[in-house]
């Protein structure tokens, strides 16, 4: 060996190589795209061609496995579909979108692009950034939150006179801000990554934001709580808002979950940390602490239900079946749940109806009662048994006239002329005797009672199987009060909240009726 002759990188093996240029990828930052490879990759051909990403993925993969979460995306996709090449795609992807998120790109509106440009990448940008949430392990939120800047993206987008939601323009013009798939995914990560002190701080930030917040979540006629409509138990037709994005190796079927639940849970966060000062916002009554869980979030496993539903809402076979779909797991609403209900001036949600602008739903008082809620879960198996027939959409999808009884160990239920009850096995009967419930069950009941400042109350409903949208008949014991239907769904898992909208039993279910929402967390 001629100890004389100066080494170079050309000269090294590509093992060692590919060595130097993980280090001077992952080195400076963990933050943002892999730029310390730029350097190496610009010297000669021979580096070039060793380092480049065709060449050399598992390089690539790497980098992505540095400086993102990858368990998730295993769990669910499987190793066939997050191989070296694949991790490698979404590296690049990744880098790409974070980089606009970053700049700001599509954040704001810009006549200078073409719309249809525009909304197409901001469509990749803003699935990239969700599924990213959904999977996240705390690598990708803090790629998101301390490179990509997404907080102050979404404020901009949402909140800003110029904002690329057109929510601001589109109130000043006295119409509702558009409905849309962009729409859905910028809420849902509004609410993934907010932190209410942030607009605390700033008392303009916070008048425009929960002025936002307050017509999506209480502007039932216009923002639904889920796809397909909650009329349907077993939708006769698929989700219309189907897309196909790229995930990994993946083309995924997907479809942006509706975006009023997470509008309910950011409205109702902010707005409860309203202070006296502060008479923008008009409530009835002081509003009480703080209802939706907040706490941090480092697991993935937290939004199982979420990626469930976002990929069993596009699939027909799913949406319409009769089957179970794993984006509500059996078991996780048994027990007690503690929040509010809100309701605004009956003469203004019935202008709102007639054609009101949204300035009217602005404007309007918002009052609020704490409630409790002690649920119970009742389940058929996959044993070769039929599930009660689906019901009423106005009574938690149960046929009218239908007898429901409980009894030691169950619930039984017979339509109305037959002789023969239909048993769905208890919660607390299955652990008692070790049941698994895994992959059998296939219709699940509710059962419960609770109480407000208007009194005692009993309630039942029924899970919907293709997406875990859970529907329940709230009726007050006295019977002054009426029934009511609560319907929504859980989000999150240990840190779940219940989000959704109550509406009136007395208008038809395809009619626009008088609602307002209602949030409540597990009693801890």
């Amino acid at each position: 060996m001629d100890l004389e002759r100066p080494l170079s990188l050309a000269m090294m093996p590509p093992e060692l190589l590919e060595h130097i240029a993980f280090f001077a990828a992952t080195d400076n930052s963990f933050l943002g795209p892999p730029h310390g490879l730029i350097p190496l990759l610009t010297l000669n051909r021979r580096i070039h061609s060793a380092l480049s990403f065709e060449f050399n993925p598992h390089l690539y993969s790497r980098i992505f496995t540095f400086k993102f979460d990858v368990k998730s995306a295993i769990r669910r996709l499987g190793v066939d579909h997050t191989h070296a090449r694949a991790l490698a795609e979404e590296l690049r992807r990744r880098s790409i979108h974070l980089k606009r998120l970053r700049g700001r790109s599509d954040s704001r509106d810009n006549p200078s692009i073409s719309r249809h440009d525009k909304e197409d990448r901001l469509d990749e940008v803003l699935w990239t950034a969700y599924f990213m949430m959904l999977e996240s392990d705390g690598k990708n939120e803090r790629q998101l939150r301390e490179y990509a800047q997404i907080d102050d993206w979404l404020k901009d987008f949402w909140f800003h006179s110029d904002g690329a939601s057109r929510a601001m323009w589109s109130v000043k013009g006295e119409e509702w801000p558009a409905n849309h798939e962009r729409m859905s995914l910028a809420m849902w990560l509004l609410w993934l990554t907010l932190k209410p002190e942030e607009y605390m701080a700033d008392q303009e930030m916070f008048r425009s934001a929960t002025g936002i917040l307050k017509l999506i979540a209480l502007g039932a006629h216009t923002y639904p709580l889920c796809y397909p409509s909650w009329c349907d138990f077993i939708p006769n037709r698929p989700c219309k808002q189907v897309s196909r994005i790229r995930h990994y190796s993946t083309d995924l079927n997907v479809a942006a979950p509706a975006p009023a639940a997470p509008a309910i849970l950011a409205y109702l966060t902010l707005a409860n940390k309203l202070t006296v000062s502060w008479e923008a916002i008009n409530y009835m009554k002081p509003l009480a602490p703080t209802v939706a869980s907040l706490v941090p979030v480092r697991s993935s496993t937290e939004w199982e239900g979420e990626w469930v539903r976002t990929l069993s809402v596009a699939d027909p076979k799913v949406v319409m079946g009769n089957t179970l779909s794993g984006a509500f797991r059996p078991g996780s609403l048994q027990g007690v749940w503690e929040g509010l209900f809100t309701y605004t001036e009956f003469t203004a949600y019935a202008a709102l109806l007639s054609g009101a602008p949204p300035a009217t739903l602005q404007r309007s008082l918002v009052a609020q009662h704490r409630q409790t809620w002690k649920l119970r879960e009742y389940y058929l198996f996959d044993d070769g048994s039929s599930p009660l027939p689906p019901g009423n959409p106005s009574r938690g999808y149960i046929p009218d006239g239908a007898a429901v009884r409980e009894v030691s160990d169950g619930l039984e239920m017979k339509e109305v002329g037959s002789q023969e009850a239909i048993v769905y096995h208890s919660w607390s009967t299955l652990q008692k005797n070790g049941v698994s419930l895994t992959d059998k069950v296939k219709d699940v009941f509710i059962t419960g009672e609770g109480h407000s400042a208007w009194g005692q109350f009993n309630l039942i409903g029924r899970v919907r199987p293709g997406d875990g949208f859970f529907s329940l008949s709230k009726e007050y014991v006295d019977g002054e009060r009426g029934r009511w239907l609560y319907r929504g769904y859980m989000i999150g898992d240990v840190h779940a909240n219940l989000s959704g909208r109550w509406r009136d039993t007395l208008t038809p279910p395809q009619v626009a009726g008088y609602e307002g929402c209602f949030v409540l967390s597990r009693r801890r």
